[in-house]
């Protein structure tokens, strides 16, 4: 439990310091659930009943004092402590409930004046986002349901605050990041030990790819040395890094040290896979019609946006990968077409576009030698990436035949090699304790050493 925790708490602050866009935003039960049947009879229920109070001859307030004290409650936490000294002790002189409670035992409570207060102190202490929340407030006649709007507005206006918070504390966990979360870790370590297997594994494929590399060379070790070749720790780690953009999300394991990226790093693989199709269909269409669409840019533009509409949610179990494919290059034999007959060229003829449908119906196959080849330069292009030590400041060459995607490339690179970056800080410390332990024998220790790292 206290390593669940540890792990709940690390998570979270490494997604408000990481993501600029997180909020915080309120549950909404699905419409016609159970639990939404119930919230909504016992909560129509309570407003009946104040509305039965309130309408009595001589009218009942017990209720009603209720909920002005946990207004009252509500307002005064939107305050910061040690200031606003002057609101608080209004809020708590006109929200006084022992007095309303004596206004009440002489039916003197002036319930619609307390409200409008409220009402006013809410506008004061609101985002600019809830203005017209406020002026609809305003305008609602019926006591009961302005106090049950009341109640709403608030509980937005909560959630507006915990965001406003969030959004101050941002800095701070960001300059704390590292040493919080690398702390957080080593402790949930000690109390699961098992908390790296996961990541051992992961790094120990690269290890056995990179020594089988080494052997299909012929580079092995000379006699009397090592019986193991050396291999770099940080082209090991790397290579492992680059696998996170080739995983299989739905079947295989995420790397412990990597869970708290995991939604990011699939993300990024999923648009990955999309750019990869697109770059193909690209080549394809250049080596087969280049003397057409050289020069034509708004061509090449248009045949990308429709592969990339029609590719859209590409990664689901559900699609059809050469179904799509087969109406991509209909598609495109269309648009190359339209063009041709608005320059006054001939179209092309039957068995040119049966080619190219079929050229790009084949790329659904892993194993299509231009899938294989946009494959290998894309990852040549993430590697020469991530050997650079401020990628958003100087970005390597982008290899042939990506230049379609280049723009969009760059883009998902650097949030990559953020990501990348962010980790090795944070879980250097733990990957050489295994690197050392892989490559050089070295029996990893349950305790890190965090002045260490994986260079």
């Amino acid at each position: 439990m206290g390593a669940a925790r540890n792990l709940e708490n690390m998570t979270l602050v490494h997604e408000i310091a990481v993501n600029e866009n997180f909020q915080l935003k309120k549950d909404a039960l699905p419409e016609n659930s159970l639990a939404s049947r119930v919230k909504r009879i016992v909560h129509q229920a309570y407003w009946d009943v104040l509305e039965s109070e309130l309408n009595a001859d001589p009218p009942e307030y017990d209720h009603a004092i209720k909920l002005f004290e946990e207004i009252r409650e509500i307002l005064l936490s939107f305050l910061i402590p040690g200031s606003g000294n002057r609101l608080r002790n209004q809020i708590c002189e006109v929200l006084d409930t022992d007095l309303i409670r004596q206004q009440a035992e002489h039916s003197a409570v002036d319930i619609q004046g307390l409200a409008n207060y409220i009402i006013s102190t809410m506008g004061k202490l609101c985002a600019p986002v809830r203005d017209d929340d406020i002026r609809k407030l305003k305008a609602t006649g019926n006591i009961v349901e302005l106090l049950r709007q009341i109640f709403h507005v608030l509980d937005l206006m909560n959630m507006d605050m915990a965001n406003f918070l969030i959004r101050s504390f941002r800095p701070h966990f960001q300059r704390q990041l590292v040493d919080y979360e690398r702390t957080k870790f080593q402790e949930i370590l000690e109390e699961t030990p098992s908390a790296l297997d996961k990541t051992t594994k992961w790094i120990k494929e690269s290890v056995n790819e990179e020594l089988l590399s080494v052997s299909e060379t012929g580079l092995t070790p000379a006699a009397g040395t090592s019986s193991k070749p050396h291999l770099s720790p940080t082209l090991v780690l790397n290579n492992s890094y680059l696998k996170l953009l080739q995983w299989d999300y739905q079947k295989k394991e995420f790397p412990e040290t990597l869970i708290t990226d995991e939604a990011r790093l699939q993300e990024l693989t999923e648009k990955l896979n999309q750019l990869k199709i697109i770059a193909c269909l690209s080549l394809i269409t250049n080596n087969m019609l280049g003397a057409i669409t050289e020069g034509l840019p708004e061509l090449a533009d248009r045949l990308k946006r429709v592969s990339a509409v029609l590719l859209e949610g590409m990664n689901k179990e559900t699609f059809n990968l050469k179904e799509v494919l087969n109406s991509v290059g209909v598609q495109t034999c269309a648009e190359v077409n339209k063009t041709l007959v608005e320059r006054g060229l001939p179209t092309l003829n039957a068995e040119v576009q049966a080619n190219l449908v079929g050229q790009f119906s084949s790329i659904e196959k892993e194993d299509n030698p231009i899938r294989s080849l946009i494959d290998k330069r894309i990852q040549l292009y993430l590697k020469s990436l991530l050997g650079l030590p401020s990628p958003q400041k100087c970005l390597p060459p982008m290899p042939g035949g990506l230049a379609v995607i280049q723009q969009e490339l760059e883009v998902l690179g650097c949030q990559y090699a953020n990501i990348v970056n962010l980790n090795k800080q944070v879980y250097g410390p733990f990957y050489a304790n295994i690197l050392r332990k892989l490559l050089f024998g070295e029996e990893a220790t349950g305790k890190t050493d965090t002045s260490s790292s994986a260079n």
